[in-house]
């Protein structure tokens, strides 16, 4: 969907501990099945977080960055926090956008990652078809 640099939210700011206002890489893609969106994903990478060998994660263009993230033996992941998004938040509208018949609500997960120390926060949305079977 996107990449580039941009503010985090307030609550994803306050999850990676920087300061209000600072621009941060935000990637957002959807995982598919087929042509069907199943998953919203969004990641927060802090500027601090891109030097030395994590600068790989400003040019993923359409890899994964989970076959990043989970082939890195420095990688270390928080617990995830449930998160629920309703219309009217913004992430919902960003999340659902593509959507024929966006749902009355949206659940998904966030969790906090750090390579060689550094910090990324990953959020990822459920969408609606992905109780479907993929083809």
């Amino acid at each position: 969907l996107s990449q580039g640099w941009d503010r985090p939210r307030p609550d994803e700011a306050h999850a990676l501990g920087m300061r209000a206002r600072t621009h941060a890489l935000v990637r957002q893609v959807q995982l598919l099945c087929g042509n069907e969106p199943w998953v919203y994903a969004r990641t927060i990478i802090p500027r601090a977080t891109l030097t030395g060998v994590e600068r790989r994660l400003a040019h993923l263009k359409s890899r994964s960055l989970g076959a990043v993230l989970f082939t890195d033996p420095s990688m270390r992941g928080g617990g995830a926090e449930v998160v629920r998004l309703a219309p009217g938040d913004a992430l919902y509208e960003l999340a659902t956008r593509a959507l024929a018949a966006p749902p009355a609500e949206l659940w998904g997960r966030r969790a906090l990652f750090e390579l060689r120390g550094k910090p990324l926060l990953v959020s990822e949305f459920f969408l609606p078809a992905i109780g479907e079977v993929c083809p």
